[in-house]
């Protein structure tokens, strides 16, 4: 049954990653044009086009204003990934009573007086 929900899951999350791809695609493209822009407005020297790259830069950044549901794409494939990651992990099983020395003692104890 878990297996279920988790292959349940992941067909979910596939479908929101599949479905924001045009959004992370702009958003990646709003983020080369905001980052580009920037740094041409550092290295500019002239009043003129230090506007020019401004508003070459808040272009950008209303187009990565109107990308915003790229978050739940990222997301959705980073928790595939993990997912994918921890697929086959075995579970790691609590120590038994009788590999912990500390819940045994009374018992070892006894052991002990008994071979004197």
């Amino acid at each position: 049954m878990k297996k279920f929900l988790l292959i349940t899951a992941a067909v979910i999350l596939a479908i929101i990653a599949l479905s924001s791809l045009g959004h992370i695609i702009g958003m990646a493209i709003s983020l080369l044009i905001v980052y580009y822009s920037l740094k041409q407005f550092l290295k500019t020297e002239s009043t003129l086009w230090k506007v020019v790259w401004a508003l070459i830069g808040l272009i950008g950044f209303s187009g990565l204003l109107g990308s915003l549901p790229a978050i739940a794409g990222i997301a959705a494939v980073y928790i595939l990934y993990t997912g994918y990651k921890n697929w086959n992990k075995e579970d790691v099983a609590a120590p038994s009573q009788d590999d912990d020395p500390f819940s045994g003692f009374d018992r070892q104890w006894n052991e002990l007086e008994n071979t004197k």
